[in-house]
């Protein structure tokens, strides 16, 4: 038992050592300063300039009689192209209004329920609809009441002879929205674990050069050393993540710009948990890749091929963003390590399962398990071997 508490004490010694000299850069601060005022000034920015309330409607200018103006308007608003009508006084004024742009068409009665309508070069799409639609409505309410119609009984009577529509696959409202917190969660995710991963095998290199692990290996373990440095590290990209993702979502759902709380709230979740999952995943190979050279120059020759398998998980998941829920984004979600921004993914678009989500994560566990235990072999048979690199065929030999 004491040298399980003693082991343990190590690892967390080392892990708080890593955790402090990497939160106390300097550029540490001042980098995360910058991305927290870039991501919550972006936000209120598109908040004001994009989701506004304030549409654009087309003018439609009326000389004399306004009795069309309330038909333009509610047409308008039916076809879903609302409108805003002005008063012009005679078609002289109509004619300059529309050649300089201020009103899109203008609308001169000619007598018997007709109109001139002066445009600027044709009278095309919704605009003309609701135009057209207004003038015959309007001729014939008037034709009606001259029969002495009762239009309030006509109404009443087509009240019920409306259209409902039962569609077998509606469109998401929230789509937009699912799909942009999709590419956030798969942008960060891939920056994050290359850029902390990266930042263990460097931070083992290092030591390996100035022969600062030759000192510590007098009072620690190779594996406690392993583990204190991935914890530490690990521990530095959870908090950036957590900053950068409470930012972001509180100045979406403070500015509106996100309205999906429950899955904002997910995806936020999500992130933070497969990040721990897909970095420990990562860290070990990137520890042992750093194990095996001397010199920072030399960590890509036996990294690359982690950088590799990152780059084609993040290409998976960008083509899978328009269909989270095809057969290569649920199969692949399965697979480590391509889980970590699958999974993500799947969340933010609302088709993962909760026995798909316990299952990946048990799955991706049991795999960084069991890479952790090859690993720290290499680790430990590579960390004291100064000067020359040493291969993978070198490090995997008993």
């Amino acid at each position: 038992m004491s040298a399980q508490v003693s082991s343990s004490r190590a690892i967390g010694l080392i892990a708080k050592r890593e955790f402090a000299v990497q939160v106390m850069k300097k550029s540490f601060v001042i980098s995360n300063v910058i991305i927290l005022v870039v991501i919550i000034g972006g936000i209120i920015a598109y908040s004001i300039f994009a989701g506004g309330d304030d549409e654009e409607r087309d003018v439609i200018g009326i000389v004399g009689d306004r009795s069309i103006a309330g038909v333009l308007e509610a047409n308008g608003n039916v076809v879903g192209n609302p409108v805003e009508v002005r008063d012009i006084a005679d078609a002289t004024a109509a004619r300059s209004d529309v050649e300089s742009g201020d009103i899109a068409v203008a609308l001169v009665p000619e007598g018997a329920g007709a109109y001139t309508a002066i445009t600027d070069t044709e009278l095309t799409g919704a605009l003309r609809a609701v135009v057209e639609g207004s003038v015959q409505s309007l001729a014939t309410d008037t034709a009606l009441a001259a029969q002495d119609v009762d239009q309030a009984a006509l109404a009443a009577a087509v009240t019920n002879a409306t259209v409902t529509v039962d569609a077998i696959d509606p469109p998401d409202p929230e789509a937009g929205q699912r799909v942009a917190l999709s590419l956030a969660a798969v942008f960060v995710l891939y920056a994050q674990i290359i850029g902390f991963g990266m930042y263990v095998a460097m931070g083992v290199v290092e030591e390996k050069s100035s022969r600062v692990v030759e000192l510590l290996l007098s009072t620690v373990r190779p594996l406690q050393l392993l583990w204190g440095k991935i914890i530490g590290i690990g521990a530095v990209g959870i908090l950036q993540l957590a900053l950068y993702g409470a930012a972001g979502v509180g100045a979406g759902l403070a500015t509106g710009t996100l309205t999906v709380t429950g899955t904002a709230l997910g995806v936020f979740a999500s992130t933070l948990g497969w990040f721990v999952l897909g970095f420990a995943f990562f860290a070990v190979l990137y520890a042992a890749g750093g194990s095996m050279v001397s010199r920072q120059e030399d960590v890509n020759s036996t990294t690359m091929p982690l950088l590799l398998l990152i780059m084609a998980m993040f290409f998976a998941a960008f083509y899978s963003v328009g269909e989270p829920d095809s057969t290569l984004s649920n199969v692949l979600s399965w697979i480590p390590p391509f889980s970590a921004v699958m999974m993500p993914l799947r969340i933010a678009a609302g088709v993962a399962p909760i026995y798909q989500i316990v299952g990946t994560a048990l799955i991706m566990a049991a795999t960084t398990a069991a890479l952790a235990v090859v690993a720290a072999k290499i680790y430990q048979r590579s960390i004291l071997r100064i000067g020359k690199t040493v291969t993978w065929k070198e490090a995997f030999a008993r």
